[in-house]
């Protein structure tokens, strides 16, 4: 018997289904050769910090820095009887092989590996490696299951980065938070992205816009327009001048050119166009991406490559003919196939491309978002394996009034891929022109603009910044760069959000992320090395050479540990930094648990460390039986003088009011209330 973990339900129904694996039990599938069972995602993960030591538990600057001699993994609680299950059918007698069907990449190898360790478990491991869900390529996959050990590397990879978080986010956090008296979450990928995005807040409010004035001069049929001008009244003037006067045409210039085609998409680049073609979020579109995968409607989204493998370039037609389907467009009549494979481009997964289902599948039936998505991945197929945009570019060089005016005009020799573009194109033609023609200026007038600032980001467009971070600091030949994965860098996006350091903000044709003053605040008094885009993507290039076998784990962890020493021996506190972190609600006291501050909020006053559980409830049974109610006033002196005096309560005893002293303990656990008389 083979046990085969899948990395969630849905996909291990699916393994079951085209393996003819019927029998469905309490959290797995049985029959005659395959257990099929699953995850739920990380079922174990590195053990939190109070765990090495209790110390840790609380938060204390002089604990840090936290750096444990060897690490401990441990099942997530709230997932317990599914880990419990697993090494329960690991251990079966009758069970000879294990086969890692979770995600065909490095998050999915971490969540396979720590439940095998953790299991104790010492059987052989196959790898399922898929990059479609379609029946058909499931069982193609079981019947080329690799050995386990060949992604070695890229378990010790996917170990590194886990535990590089774990140091900078554990340290980091609590560093800042106890130094700056403001929960502060810090990040090995999140805090670059959240430096690129004020930096650029800095260089848009830095910004001084300035005007210039243009003249343009109506012609025929087309209008010519002279360089930018600082003063108006000489644009004026100029525009004065030239009204009703002859232009002469001094050139006209012609230039064949081409636009090349698009590459097929990995999922930064879906994630880029469904942003500013639909308005979704890189999670939302990484969610329908994924859930039109485990549809067997798309390949592997996860992927950082945009080619197919060579041995796929007689598919490429079919491929094409489902594309057209999906988009309601006739089959293109020529496909060029070579220019969408290529082997050596290709890393863990190829491009994102329908499947073959969607020739069978109502695809009206999908929701609206899922639907969206795979026409842009069809319309992606389209134009992938379409010619280039071709056109000829006219330059028109007129005077007049000793003056030189320009325009310019495109004529389309071939659209090429973009026949499949939403719009058409919209620039005109100039006439035919030729040199030493006269025409009469009919009207002419001053068209006044000004410089712009640079945008701010938008999820594309900050999609992109992380893809490139560091690229001009990396070698050529470097298998990996920007901050994140394709994988990781929605949820980064999402998280500063969450965080409250980042906030979406609708703009006339899209939405844009602004920096929060606590956001911007807290890269104030992050260090270049928390902070820097280049250094993480160095990071990230170096847990590439663990992969690969280039670099050992414990040189890329003695790297990060060291970081974090220096980080912590020899950080400067920014000077007046109170006014960077204002809570606009009142602070009430001090915690009996972790001496953070106590703030009020609508239901009652909780400790501002998020890993602090402290919280004095406003609907209180002790205080509401006494008919009293545990106001600001009363939380004040219970937090600060550790006691409170209560005039006229009730008690439901004997019916009477009394004058009693209330007192605050706490066990750690939760608070309870005591009177003295």
């Amino acid at each position: 018997m083979k046990l085969v973990i899948a990395e969630k339900p849905s996909v291990a129904k699916t393994y079951a289904a085209a393996l003819g694996v019927k029998d469905r039990k309490d959290g797995y599938f049985e029959g005659d050769r395959y257990l099929i069972s699953w995850c739920i995602g990380h079922l174990a993960g590195l053990a939190d910090a109070g765990m090495y030591d209790p110390k840790y538990r609380d938060w204390k600057q002089e604990n840090l820095p936290i750096l444990p001699e060897s690490w401990l993994t441990v099942p997530h609680s709230e997932k317990k009887k599914q880990f419990d299950l697993l090494c329960s059918l690991m251990a079966r007698e009758d069970v000879t092989e294990i086969i890692n069907a979770c995600d065909a990449g490095r998050e999915g190898e971490l969540i396979f590996r720590n439940v095998y360790q953790l299991s104790g478990c010492q059987k052989p491991i196959k790898r399922l490696w898929l990059s479609s869900m379609e029946d058909e390529a499931i069982r193609q996959g079981f019947r080329q299951l690799r050995d386990g050990s060949e992604y070695e590397g890229l378990y010790q990879s996917a170990l590194c980065r886990a535990k590089a978080d774990w140091l900078v986010g554990i340290n980091a956090t609590r560093f800042f938070t106890l130094l700056y008296h403001h929960k502060l979450s810090v990040g090995r990928v999140m805090s670059p992205t959240l430096a690129m995005i004020v930096q650029r807040e800095a260089e848009i409010r830095a910004f001084v816009p300035e005007p210039f004035f243009t003249v343009q001069l109506d012609l025929d049929s087309f209008t010519v327009a002279g360089e930018k001008l600082k003063s108006k009244k000489e644009a004026a003037d100029l525009a004065g001048l030239c009204k009703g006067k002859p232009v002469t045409i001094q050139s006209v210039t012609q230039k064949e050119k081409s636009e090349a085609t698009p590459r097929l998409y990995d999922l930064t680049s879906l994630q880029r166009e469904a942003n500013t073609v639909l308005g979704y979020t890189a999670q939302q579109t990484l969610d329908y991406t994924q859930s039109l995968y485990e549809k067997k409607l798309c390949t592997y989204p996860r992927t950082d490559s945009r080619f197919l493998t060579d041995d796929m370039e007689s598919r490429v037609p079919e491929i094409a003919a489902i594309a057209a389907k999906i988009y309601e467009v006739p089959a293109p009549l020529a496909v060029n196939c070579e220019q969408v494979c290529d082997s050596r481009k290709v890393t863990d997964h190829y491009a994102i491309i329908p499947t073959l289902r969607c020739l069978d599948a109502d695809l009206s039936l999908l929701p609206a978002g899922e639907r969206e998505i795979l026409k842009l991945i069809a319309r992606s197929v389209l134009r992938a394996v379409s010619g280039p945009f071709q056109y000829t570019e006219t330059e028109v060089t007129a005077s007049c009034e000793g003056r030189n005016f320009t325009a310019k005009g495109k004529t389309i020799t071939d659209p090429g891929w973009q026949r499949y573009l939403e719009k058409e194109n919209e620039e005109k033609p100039l006439p035919s022109l030729t040199v030493g023609q006269t025409m009469q200026v009919s009207e002419a007038s001053v068209k006044e603009g000004k410089t712009h600032p640079p945008k701010r980001y938008t999820e594309a467009s900050l999609l992109a910044a992380m893809e490139s971070a560091g690229d001009q600091d990396m070698p050529e030949d470097a298998e990996h760069h920007g901050i994140g994965t394709p994988a990781t860098r929605a949820g980064i996006i999402e998280k500063l959000v969450a965080d409250g350091y980042l906030e979406r903000k609708k703009a006339k044709k899209n939405v844009q992320l602004h920096p929060t003053p606590v956001g911007i605040s807290l890269i104030t008094v992050l260090p270049e090395q928390l902070q820097s885009p280049q250094l993480t993507a160095e990071w990230e290039q170096r847990l590439k050479q663990v992969e690969r076998g280039d670099l050992s784990p414990e040189d890329f962890e003695a790297d990060i540990r060291t970081m974090i020493a220096e980080l912590i021996g020899g950080y400067v506190p920014v000077e007046d930094s109170a006014v960077l972190f204002q809570d606009s609600r009142a602070i009430i006291g001090k915690c009996p648990r972790c001496g953070y501050p106590v703030i009020e909020r609508d239901k009652g006053f909780f400790c501002q460390n998020r890993s602090c559980s402290f919280a004095l409830w406003k609907s209180n049974r002790f205080f509401e039986s006494k008919h009293k109610e545990l106001d600001s006033e009363v939380a004040s002196a219970l937090l600060n003088d550790g006691s409170v005096l209560l005039t006229d309560c009730f008690s439901e005893r004997t019916g009477k009011n009394y004058n009693a002293t209330v007192i605050l303990e706490d066990d750690g656990e939760r608070p309870s209330f005591r009177m003295v008389f």
